[in-house]
């Protein structure tokens, strides 16, 4: 898509427009701020970003000039292709929250409203997502082919005239939306798009005849590769929906449990005592007996492995606590579980950065028991990621278990984590996340049992409690200790504090000690490598990187190479693209995957470009009192090294347009952004970011 590109070559107008831009903002910000222009420390001490004056402008200008420019843009592209065979950067789409209304003073078909009649009045969303209007398009394409077709099976669809899908290539052409560029990342990656004539990015990879080309070479390259591991198949999802899965060291696990009996290393052996006993496969017709399924069960763990001949120690011997795989990742730059934006293609981005451990998304372990498809898509790992774990989401003990057994026999692993940090309602109030740490038998019973019917190290995410004034961390960490968790990963604020406070290093270093031979991660406010190096010397074993490293992907290069990188618009740009085309080949590059891809772009930007308000909105507050993820900016427009994450920037004019593109917080320039990427967005394309939805307008 290299004709949607929007380098830094910009002409000598815009220049000479920014330049009078920013004279004129840096006149005005000092009087609207009401603080003197002089001093960088007051704009400091206030939670201001200290960036350089000849780059301040105010609100207006700000708006006024990414309009006019990007106008001006749709201009000399439409005048320099008057035939319309260019693909320019389309205008982005306004977004309001009101159903039904365009603009103001606009009707619903875009005619002007009439005299008489009143605008609608804005309905705000409020509370946590509740009003979030629903952005999932019910459907993707008015018709669709069938999957028989797009796959170029040889056997006929098995529904025949039942089939509810079109079963007519050249009518689905007609009605399909046209391209989307003149490149495939499938096809060029893999040699083949399996998404055939439903790709849009089609015209790549099809022949004179609608025939879906191939890359001989290429293809059979990847034939017995496998980039992506960790899927869910039907067999194994039909056994859990119809509930056909045996947990045998589970079950016995939490009778111990249950009896106040810690599971002890002989518990193999005792699952297959007690499955002989009670008639489960002991012996078969043949006489062969069948051990327990062990992590070479593949994904078939609903019954033991038969086996031909005598038992050997693999069959019934599991490993001691000391015996298992150790996790040694002291020193090491951790990438933090992030919901949402922590994605597969995310992760790639960061691991190209020089993140060195990564951890998929939380996962709920009813879900995983379930057989649900979306929730294992979490536990997905790209071949790229070699410290890889997954974090599991619980409230009790059997069903945690049961989980960590069924993933211990299906999925490759490093280690496991289980999520007792997460702060949001409809994990506490079921008592998972942050509950459990008032939960200690509860908490206590999972952590044994996951740690019993795991090959693989257990580890824990921690807040330091619940109540801001109740630190509850260091109390637990000798238990967990005690209990088998190989490592303890700790965020320096409580449940009750979320974000309006910073990160407690000195309490993180009071726990590092407690937990001491255990290793502690600290976790909280780290932005730049000063901030790691100051993070590193509390004497924890390492640090995780959360919120950094949505703001600035780079900042593990940072870190390593311990310097500031000034990166440029077009480079953080490329950034985006690159996820992109991860994107596409995670989730697909025909519509369906084309405008998944967009919403966790859209997702991400929301984060890179999100503004805090100066007291979190409450009067009387001067610093800010929500510390969320503030935007990022540029280390050649600051004046003082390194940007503090509590800080938030005023309103800038970048070095070039996508500079400040790049710092606007309007929803609409974030889909912008997302068109010169991924083409225009879908007629009635709407969106509203999932962790503030009251923010944007």
């Amino acid at each position: 898509m290299e004709h949607m590109r929007d380098p830094e070559g910009l002409s000598a107008t815009f220049h000479n427009g920014l330049e009078l831009s920013m004279v004129e903002g840096a006149k005005k910000a000092p009087a609207e701020s009401g603080g003197d222009s002089n001093s960088a420390v007051s704009a400091s001490e206030r939670g201001v970003a200290p960036i350089k004056s000849q780059y301040l402008t105010t609100k207006e200008q700000f708006h006024q000039f990414l309009e006019a420019k990007g106008e001006k843009l749709q201009q000399e592209s439409e005048a320099g292709d008057p035939d319309g065979n260019d693909l320019a950067e389309p205008r982005a789409k306004r977004i309001r929250l009101e159903d039904g209304q365009a603009e103001d003073g606009q009707a619903e078909d875009g005619q002007a409203a009439e005299p008489g009649q009143q605008p609608q009045a804005q309905k705000r969303a409020r509370g946590q997502n509740k009003s979030r209007p629903h952005v999932k398009p019910t459907h993707y394409d008015k018709t669709r082919l069938c999957p028989s077709l797009i796959q170029e099976s040889a056997a006929k669809c098995v529904f025949g005239d039942r089939c509810r899908f079109l079963h007519d290539v050249s009518r689905y052409l007609e009605t399909k939306p046209a391209d989307l560029g003149p490149r495939c990342v499938l096809f060029e990656t893999f040699g083949r798009c399996p998404y055939g004539v439903t790709c849009r990015f089609a015209g790549a990879h099809l022949g004179p005849e609608g025939q879906n080309l191939v890359q001989e070479e290429l293809a059979s390259d990847w034939a017995h590769r496998q980039p992506v591991r960790n899927s869910l198949n039907k067999a194994l999802q039909q056994q859990l929906r119809k509930r056909k899965i045996r947990f045998e060291r589970a079950e016995l696990a939490l009778r111990q449990l249950s009896q106040g009996q810690l599971p002890g290393p002989s518990l193999a052996g005792a699952v297959l005592e007690a499955t002989t006993a009670e008639g489960t496969p002991g012996q078969s017709d043949c006489g062969a007996q069948q051990a327990p399924a062990g992590p070479d069960a593949g994904c078939s763990p609903s019954r033991p492995v038969q086996t031909c001949g005598p038992l050997t120690d693999e069959d019934v011997v599991r490993l001691r606590p000391c015996e298992k795989k150790r996790l040694d990742i002291s020193g090491k730059l951790y990438l933090a579980p992030l919901t949402t934006c922590g994605n597969l293609p995310f992760r790639r981005i960061c691991k190209r950065f020089g993140a060195d451990v990564t951890c998929g998304e939380m996962a709920v372990c009813t879900n995983l028991l379930q057989g649900q498809m979306s929730e294992w898509a979490l536990l997905k790992r790209h071949q790229c990621e070699d410290i890889f774990g997954v974090q599991l989401e619980g409230a009790f003990p059997d069903t945690m278990t049961r989980c960590a057994e069924l993933l211990g026999r299906t999925i490759e692993v490093d280690f496991v984590d289980i999520n007792v940090g997460c702060p949001i309602d409809l994990v506490y109030k079921k008592g998972g996340g942050c509950a459990l740490m008032n939960r200690s038998a509860k908490f206590q019973q999972i952590v044994r049992g996951m740690s019993q019917v795991l090959d693989v190290p257990l580890t824990v995410k921690l807040r330091t409690g619940v109540q801001e004034r109740v630190q509850l961390a260091h109390r637990l960490l000798p238990e967990l200790r005690d209990w088998g968790v190989a490592l303890v990963t700790l965020h320096g604020r409580s449940r009750e504090q979320r974000y309006t406070k910073l990160a407690d290093w000195e309490y993180i270093a009071q726990c590092a000690k407690a937990a001491s031979p255990m290793p502690l991660f600290g976790n909280g406010d780290i932005l730049s490598y000063e901030d790691a190096n100051r993070a590193l010397k509390t004497g924890v074993a390492g640090v995780m990187i959360a919120r950094g490293a949505l703001l600035k992907p780079w900042l593990f290069t940072e870190i390593k190479e311990q310097r500031h990188w000034d990166i440029s618009s077009s480079e953080r740009l490329d950034i985006l693209r690159d996820f992109t085309s991860y994107g596409l080949e995670h989730w697909g590059s025909d519509t369906q995957g084309v405008e998944k891809t967009r919403r966790f772009l859209l997702e991400w930007l929301s984060f890179l470009c999100r503004w805090v308000a100066p007291g979190g909105g409450r009067p009387g507050l001067e610093a800010p009192l929500d510390l969320g993820p503030c935007r990022y900016v540029p280390v050649g427009l600051l004046e003082r090294l390194p940007q503090r994450v509590n800080e938030r920037p005023p309103y800038y004019l970048g070095r070039d347009y996508l500079e400040t593109l790049m710092a606007s917080q309007q929803a609409a320039d974030w889909i912008r952004i997302s068109e010169m990427l991924l083409g225009p967005v879908p007629p009635g394309f709407v969106f509203l970011p999932k962790h503030k939805a009251n923010a944007y307008k």
